[in-house]
Protein backbone atom coordinates (compact mmCIF):
# COMPACT_ATOMS: atom_id res chain seq x y z
CA UNK A 1 0.00 0.00 0.00
CA UNK A 2 0.68 3.33 -0.75
CA UNK A 3 0.39 6.89 1.22
CA UNK A 4 -0.48 10.45 0.21
CA UNK A 5 -2.86 13.12 0.01
CA UNK A 6 -5.83 14.26 -2.09
CA UNK A 7 -5.03 16.52 -4.40
CA UNK A 8 -8.68 17.14 -5.86
CA UNK A 9 -11.94 15.31 -5.88
CA UNK A 10 -15.18 16.16 -8.00
CA UNK A 11 -17.84 14.45 -5.80
CA UNK A 12 -19.83 15.44 -9.03
CA UNK A 13 -18.30 13.46 -11.18
CA UNK A 14 -16.76 10.99 -9.18
CA UNK A 15 -13.27 11.00 -9.56
CA UNK A 16 -10.22 12.73 -8.45
CA UNK A 17 -6.75 12.47 -8.14
CA UNK A 18 -4.12 11.67 -4.93
CA UNK A 19 -0.44 12.49 -5.07
CA UNK A 20 1.49 9.82 -3.84
CA UNK A 21 4.16 10.74 -0.67
CA UNK A 22 6.90 9.17 -2.76
CA UNK A 23 6.33 11.52 -5.72
CA UNK A 24 5.77 10.74 -8.95
CA UNK A 25 2.90 11.45 -10.99
CA UNK A 26 -0.92 11.94 -9.72
CA UNK A 27 -2.39 8.98 -9.49
CA UNK A 28 -6.14 9.17 -10.61
CA UNK A 29 -8.72 7.34 -8.71
CA UNK A 30 -12.62 6.53 -8.73
CA UNK A 31 -15.31 6.97 -6.35
CA UNK A 32 -16.12 3.67 -6.79
CA UNK A 33 -12.51 2.80 -4.96
CA UNK A 34 -13.16 4.60 -2.37
CA UNK A 35 -13.86 3.21 1.01
CA UNK A 36 -15.46 5.69 2.50
CA UNK A 37 -17.54 8.22 2.84
CA UNK A 38 -17.26 10.36 -0.12
CA UNK A 39 -18.14 13.43 1.10
CA UNK A 40 -14.95 13.24 3.38
CA UNK A 41 -12.30 13.45 0.42
CA UNK A 42 -11.56 16.97 -0.01
CA UNK A 43 -7.77 18.41 -0.57
CA UNK A 44 -4.92 17.98 1.75
CA UNK A 45 -6.86 14.28 2.89
CA UNK A 46 -4.39 11.51 3.85
CA UNK A 47 -4.99 8.64 2.08
CA UNK A 48 -3.34 4.97 1.40
CA UNK A 49 -4.29 2.93 -1.63
CA UNK A 50 -3.04 0.13 -4.15
CA UNK A 51 -1.86 1.43 -7.62
CA UNK A 52 -2.89 -0.20 -10.74
CA UNK A 53 -2.13 0.46 -14.47
CA UNK A 54 -5.29 1.92 -15.38
CA UNK A 55 -7.20 2.32 -19.15
CA UNK A 56 -5.43 5.84 -19.22
CA UNK A 57 -2.40 5.47 -16.80
CA UNK A 58 -2.13 4.91 -12.79
CA UNK A 59 -4.97 4.56 -11.27
CA UNK A 60 -5.90 3.81 -7.57
CA UNK A 61 -7.90 1.47 -6.01
CA UNK A 62 -9.10 0.20 -2.34
CA UNK A 63 -8.64 4.30 -1.06
CA UNK A 64 -8.80 4.28 2.54
CA UNK A 65 -8.73 7.42 4.72
CA UNK A 66 -5.28 7.69 6.65
CA UNK A 67 -5.95 10.86 8.80
CA UNK A 68 -9.74 11.57 9.21
CA UNK A 69 -10.65 14.80 8.99
CA UNK A 70 -11.17 16.77 12.36
CA UNK A 71 -14.34 17.42 13.76
CA UNK A 72 -14.26 21.08 12.79
CA UNK A 73 -12.84 19.92 9.17
CA UNK A 74 -15.62 17.34 8.78
CA UNK A 75 -18.64 18.62 6.43
CA UNK A 76 -21.91 19.10 7.70
CA UNK A 77 -24.92 16.65 6.74
CA UNK A 78 -26.76 19.02 4.68
CA UNK A 79 -30.09 21.01 5.80
CA UNK A 80 -33.85 19.80 5.23
CA UNK A 81 -35.45 22.29 2.49
CA UNK A 82 -37.74 23.67 5.27
CA UNK A 83 -35.13 24.10 8.38
CA UNK A 84 -36.41 27.48 8.74
CA UNK A 85 -33.30 27.90 11.30
CA UNK A 86 -30.96 27.71 8.68
CA UNK A 87 -28.99 30.80 7.56
CA UNK A 88 -26.69 31.36 4.68
CA UNK A 89 -24.55 35.00 3.63
CA UNK A 90 -26.72 36.62 1.93
CA UNK A 91 -24.54 38.70 -1.05
CA UNK A 92 -25.12 41.41 -3.25
CA UNK A 93 -25.81 40.77 -7.16
CA UNK A 94 -22.18 42.61 -7.59
CA UNK A 95 -20.12 40.48 -5.30
CA UNK A 96 -22.12 37.36 -5.87
CA UNK A 97 -21.56 37.93 -9.66
CA UNK A 98 -17.41 38.27 -8.84
CA UNK A 99 -17.38 35.37 -7.29
CA UNK A 100 -19.43 33.80 -9.31
CA UNK A 101 -17.35 34.54 -12.45
CA UNK A 102 -13.87 33.90 -10.53
CA UNK A 103 -15.23 30.40 -9.90
CA UNK A 104 -16.42 29.77 -13.48
CA UNK A 105 -12.98 30.83 -14.82
CA UNK A 106 -11.35 28.84 -12.15
CA UNK A 107 -13.38 25.83 -12.44
CA UNK A 108 -13.40 26.08 -16.63
CA UNK A 109 -10.78 28.03 -17.82
CA UNK A 110 -11.89 27.23 -21.36
CA UNK A 111 -14.94 28.76 -21.35
CA UNK A 112 -15.42 31.92 -23.22
CA UNK A 113 -16.59 35.41 -22.12
CA UNK A 114 -19.78 34.53 -23.69
CA UNK A 115 -20.47 31.33 -22.26
CA UNK A 116 -19.69 32.29 -18.27
CA UNK A 117 -22.02 35.65 -19.56
CA UNK A 118 -24.72 33.16 -20.58
CA UNK A 119 -24.22 30.58 -17.26
CA UNK A 120 -23.74 33.76 -14.42
CA UNK A 121 -26.66 35.35 -15.36
CA UNK A 122 -28.41 32.23 -15.44
CA UNK A 123 -27.25 31.35 -11.84
CA UNK A 124 -27.81 34.88 -10.95
CA UNK A 125 -31.28 34.73 -11.79
CA UNK A 126 -31.45 31.63 -9.77
CA UNK A 127 -30.19 33.09 -6.73
CA UNK A 128 -32.59 35.96 -6.82
CA UNK A 129 -35.87 33.27 -7.08
CA UNK A 130 -34.51 31.55 -3.96
CA UNK A 131 -33.23 34.60 -2.03
CA UNK A 132 -30.01 33.57 -2.16
CA UNK A 133 -28.43 37.35 -2.97
CA UNK A 134 -29.87 40.67 -2.62
CA UNK A 135 -32.76 41.72 -5.44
Amino acid sequence: MQTGRVVRFDEVRGYGFVAPDQGGEDVFVHANDIRADKHLFRPGLRVAFEVEDGERGLKASDVHIVEQPGAADAPQPPRAEHDDDALCDVLSAARFRTELTEALIEAAPTLTGAQITQVRERVIELGRAHNWIEA
